[in-house]
């Protein structure tokens, strides 16, 4: 059993409070979920209205398979908010 996780790190220049943060980070997270089925939540600077930091995690039987899962739901991530990605780390245990 392989478990990968990764924390992406995104900007959002617009947003203009934690209300507005909120429903950008509520809308890419129920996004994610429905399409991946994966386990994703909002993990850091929940008090920054700027920054998001969302953290998902999936589980496979294979090594390849969860990383190519991985870039799949960052590239998924990316097009479907205008967030810019500033930062990203993954690991497959």
């Amino acid at each position: 059993m392989f478990v990968g996780s990764c924390e992406v790190q995104f900007y959002a220049d617009w947003v203009t409070s934690l209300k507005e943060k909120r429903m950008v980070v509520q809308s890419l997270i129920q996004k994610t979920r429905h399409k991946f089925n994966v386990a994703v939540a909002e993990v850091d600077l929940q008090d920054n209205h700027k920054n998001i930091v969302i953290g998902f995690a999936c589980v496979s039987n294979e090594m390849h398979h969860a990383e190519k899962m991985i870039q799949t739901i960052l590239d998924f991530m990316e097009e479907n908010t205008e967030a810019e990605c500033i930062r990203s780390e993954f690991e497959v245990l």
